[in-house]
């Protein structure tokens, strides 16, 4: 299966269980990996015949930046879903980063992944 990665989505969202994290917002990341078939679009070479970057950048972005939720485990599973649902692809891999999460310790990065994939399709 072929792939396209996209990696560094970066808007501000609303997500997050503390009051002060769905008033004042911070940035989330999110890297997503589409697996597709390029036959159609390598023989073609025309942007209709895959799953188009730009518009699955602009969707994640609606995501980070739509209705607040409590956990960026909520949000990496709607992004997938709706990847899957919208754009011909087998399979997507959605990574979120919540790199100014309110953790009491110094850290890195917090990031979580899912695996979806169509029914018949990839299995996780």
């Amino acid at each position: 299966m072929d792939r396209i990665t996209l990696s560094g989505v970066t808007a501000v969202g609303y997500h997050g269980v503390f009051d002060f994290e769905r008033r004042d917002g911070q940035p989330f990341v999110v890297d997503a990996v589409l697996h597709l078939d390029f036959a159609k679009a390598a023989e073609s070479d025309d942007v209709r015949d895959t799953a188009h970057y730009g518009e699955v950048a602009d969707r994640i972005k609606e995501w980070i930046t739509g209705e607040p939720l409590n956990l960026i485990e909520a949000l990496a599973v709607r992004i997938a879903d709706s990847l899957l649902n919208d754009f011909d692809i087998q399979a997507v891999d959605i990574t979120v980063h919540k790199p100014q999460a309110p953790i009491e310790v110094p850290f890195g990065d917090v990031a979580v992944s899912v695996h979806r994939a169509r029914i018949g399709g990839l299995q996780p």
